[in-house]
């Protein structure tokens, strides 16, 4: 029995180390991390995307829950179309070593809960990407290179092939109802592609989710050297709803969509008003940022270190969906389905709750369903599916060369759906 009890063990610890060897999304993994936010040249607004060799940086920030200073270090990964690893070598894809140290930080200045707030940029003089392509920046504690404390993705394209999207209503599903729908033009003549119904990969993702993002690779039509994608089912998306919005930004009032603050220590709690579902309501606009979020005290001058942390608390008023997972979507979870984002059903007052504790700020959120056997959320039992809706869509275009092991990006383009 003890020697079956030890084999159970190492089954299931071998089990774990496969899965966090082949999880390559954004994500943090030790409970002291909080507040990682990854964008371009720390322009809130622009997705983590850089030119090859234009001196463009991807800004990456987070908080270290402790008040005494932790020796980091970060590596990269690079990785394929898919985000699964290249196999490269260091060599092959980076300038430099393969290893750098943060050395940018700062304390938290007369916060209730101590911290750390950590800052770096790639490329640096110790890192720099020599090819395009997806990137997973690894950061660890230097004693224990081993243990990744968070990770997060990032790209580097070559802009060699000018991408145009538009978004319609005008669905192949429905028209001016629940979807909209991409169309899509690569122009692949400075990017020398031989091949474009075989070489080329193209990823729609909506909103910065990657459960629903999609990847396919032969367009409709050529037209000259433009590659045409049109009337596909990989480009209709479920047209979703607005992002729910809060503010935390003053402790001692209540913001946007805070019902009321309560102090016990050692935090404030922030109490968001009940949400109940919108998918039966009429659409009403709100100007969202796609489920961003922004960092920000009232009255400070570096929000960054004088922002404090709280515990938010979520409730939902739903009825209760046994075999169905509700989880909350935004970039502060990561866009991660895990216990963090997952509401759990109270049966002593029928709704379903979440509390975590987040840094005082601006929120973006929604509410995702996730069906039993499914493993992407929907947005239609709760949020509802409006044509209306204002997207944010990312399209990233690959190309795999002859004889080549790895996948270039040679084309980003970022549009919104304005159907209102």
């Amino acid at each position: 029995m003890r020697v079956l009890s030890t084999v159970l063990f190492l089954v299931l610890s071998l089990a774990v180390i496969a899965q966090r060897l082949s999880d390559t999304m954004t994500g943090v993994f030790d409970e002291h991390v909080k507040s990682l936010q990854i964008n371009f040249a720390d322009d809130f607004f622009a997705s983590p995307v850089v030119v090859l060799g234009s001196g463009d940086r991807i800004a990456i920030s987070f908080d270290y829950l402790d008040d005494e200073r932790q020796y980091l270090r970060y590596s990269l990964e690079h990785c394929n179309a898919t985000w699964s690893p290249s196999g490269l070598t260091d060599s092959e894809f980076l300038d430099g070593f393969n290893e750098g140290l943060i050395e940018d930080f700062d304390y938290s200045q007369a916060t209730l809960v101590p911290y750390v707030h950590y800052r770096l940029s790639i490329p640096d003089e110790k890192v720099s990407p020599l090819i395009s392509g997806n990137y997973l920046l690894k950061i660890y504690k230097e004693d224990a290179p081993e243990d990744v404390l968070l990770q997060c993705r990032f790209m580097v394209t070559e802009a060699t092939a000018p991408v145009t999207a538009g978004v319609l209503s005008q669905t192949d599903i429905d028209y001016n109802k629940e979807h909209q729908q991409l169309s899509i033009a690569v122009d692949t003549e400075r990017a020398q592609v031989e091949d474009p119904f075989n070489d080329l990969i193209v990823v729609v993702g909506q909103n910065g989710r990657l459960d629903n993002e999609t990847a396919f690779r032969q367009p409709l039509r050529m037209s000259g050297r433009t590659a045409i994608y049109e009337h596909q089912k990989p480009l209709i998306f479920e047209a979703g709803n607005e992002y729910r919005r809060f503010e935390t930004v003053n402790e001692q009032y209540p913001g946007m969509r805070i019902d009321h603050i309560e102090f016990f220590e050692p935090y404030y709690h922030y109490v968001v008003v009940e949400d109940a579902p919108r998918n039966e309501e009429t659409y009403v606009y709100d100007e969202t940022q796609s489920g961003r979020y922004m960092v920000r005290r009232q009255g400070a001058d570096d929000s960054d270190v004088e922002a404090d942390y709280g515990v938010v608390h979520f409730t939902l008023d739903y009825p209760e969906s046994p075999g169905t997972m509700i989880f909350i979507d935004g970039d502060f979870v990561q866009r991660r389905f895990d216990e963090n984002s997952r509401m759990q059903y109270n049966y002593s007052s029928g709704r379903y709750e979440r509390a975590m504790l987040l840094k005082q700020g601006s929120y973006n959120y929604q509410y995702l369903v996730v069906p039993p056997g499914a493993s992407r959320g929907f947005t239609g039992a709760i949020e509802g599916d409006k044509y209306q809706t204002v997207n944010e869509y990312i399209v990233r275009v690959y190309h795999r060369r002859r004889g080549e092991r790895y996948d270039r990006l040679i084309g980003v383009a970022v549009v919104r759906s304005d159907l209102k």
